[in-house]
């Protein structure tokens, strides 16, 4: 008989590394090389900014998943506003997710360039999608173990690069060019507040990923136990992990000499004269990227059967393998990697710019909606739970009116006119299409 039960396997430092995992990848790796090329150094405040977004949503996540045990994150949203707006978010997320997963791979792809030049890029990127799927038809356990080595590696490139950049920027360590201490940041805001402000569509698609602790959940031992500390400790790690990093690439290159088409990282390893560093870092990056991309196959795929479980998508969706798999969410996962090669065959210089702003439209709609739901539960809770987030509602409602005011910017955007269109029609048609759930059918 065919299961729709998914395995309790992923330990605490499975999860941790799991979300971390999500959030840093061409977030950082490629796409600080947009954000940098918009505001220059100063971009280092639009991360700030998110980052305090982001501590706070997840801390009303963590708050509500302790006071209604084994429920996902998307649970916890219909709970609080009803199973129309869940199934928007819910499918949402998959979307998102499924799109992270395509910008991952062809990054990796990107970053093969590096090495294998006169290869095309959809060819590189469709071999990392087939070795991505691979990945994630193991169980949940071996998932979560190679996910942890991942991002634990990741993890450490970043180390290695904040520790030499800054030995480079002061001096310890000599480049192969005059070394510019801090010149570089002279000119800190060169473009103005309008251009750090319009960088946060990319770094909202940086942070998104954070959200896979909300997933975990279902999938997680004594998860009431450990979230706390593991929301806590991940969210200042990342805000860590990108600030630092790119203040160091801002300092060692020209915030307009960077080059747009490859990863700051390696260039800045070039700039110093390390060439034979620059290929390691290379290799690096590119497990990095399929990490996050590792972490989007997973997002999807428990999303889905979560949204079948709740009758907001087909019953097969639900199914998992022998080892805990949500096998046809595998499958569909597997048809959009594809078509993302497909379109990198068809669009190689413009797939970036046309996918990048879908993931950030939708991680600060569904960052929203956690806040609101923990405004709306709150006052519910039938125990009090040992962790709360801080000053609430004020932080709550702060988050709301910041998410609020840069997603309407957003929207308004001229360069973002096009993606835009596409995510409001995305969102439409889930609206429409939410009234003929069985679930809506149910409660009417």
């Amino acid at each position: 008989m065919q299961s729709d039960k998914l395995q309790k396997q992923l330990l605490a430092r499975h999860v941790r590394m799991i979300a971390m995992g999500g959030m840093i990848g061409t977030g950082i790796f490629k796409g600080s090389a947009d954000t940098v090329g918009l505001a220059g150094p100063g971009v280092i405040f639009s991360y700030l900014f998110a980052g305090v977004l982001l501590l706070i949503v997840m801390a009303a996540l963590a708050e509500m998943a302790i006071v209604y045990p084994g429920q996902n994150m998307n649970q916890l949203i219909g709970r609080a506003l009803g199973d129309k707006v869940s199934f928007v978010t819910g499918w949402l997320y998959v979307i998102l997710w499924l799109v992270v997963c395509v910008i991952e791979v062809i990054a990796a792809g990107s970053f093969l360039q590096y090495w294998f030049t006169d290869t095309p890029l959809w060819a590189l990127s469709l071999i990392c999608a087939l070795g991505i799927i691979l990945l994630n038809s193991f169980s949940v356990k071996y998932y979560g173990e190679i996910e942890y080595w991942f991002a634990g590696l990741k993890i450490f490139v970043i180390i290695a690069f904040i520790l030499l950049g800054a030995a480079i920027l002061l001096g310890v360590i000599p480049s192969s060019g005059e070394t510019p201490y801090f010149e570089n940041y002279t000119d800190f805001v060169p473009n103005g507040w309008g251009a750090v402000f319009s960088t946060l569509l990319i770094v909202m698609f940086s942070y998104g990923g954070s959200e896979l602790i909300g997933l975990t959940i279902t999938e997680m031992k004594d998860a009431e136990k450990s979230l706390p500390g593991i929301v806590k400790g991940v969210m200042f790690r990342v805000i860590l992990f990108y600030t630092l990093p790119i203040l160091i690439i801002c300092g060692l290159i020209p915030w307009d000499q960077i080059d747009q088409s490859g990863s700051p990282f390696v260039q800045v390893f070039k700039t110093a004269g390390l060439e034979s560093a620059s290929h390691v870092v290379n290799f690096i990056l590119i497990t990095a990227v399929l990490s996050a991309a590792n972490s989007g196959i997973y997002g999807s795929t428990r999303m889905m059967h979560s949204l079948s479980a709740s009758g907001a998508a087909p019953k097969s969706l639900s199914f998992v393998s022998k080892k805990g798999v949500p096998i046809v969410g595998l499958m569909i996962s597997a048809v959009v990697l594809l078509a993302g090669s497909y379109i990198a065959y068809l669009e190689p210089d413009k797939v970036f710019g046309y996918l990048m702003a879908i993931p950030g439209f939708a991680v600060s709609f569904i960052w929203i909606s956690i806040c609101i739901a923990q405004l709306r539960l709150r006052r519910t809770y039938k125990k009090e739970p040992f962790f709360k987030i801080w000053g609430f509602p004020y932080v709550t409602l702060f988050a709301v009116i910041g998410l609020g005011v840069s997603f309407i910017a957003l929207l308004q955007s001229e360069a973002n006119r096009l993606s835009s269109t596409v995510c409001i029609g995305i969102v439409a048609i889930l609206i429409i299409l939410s009234f003929f759930t069985k679930a809506a059918k149910k409660n009417n």
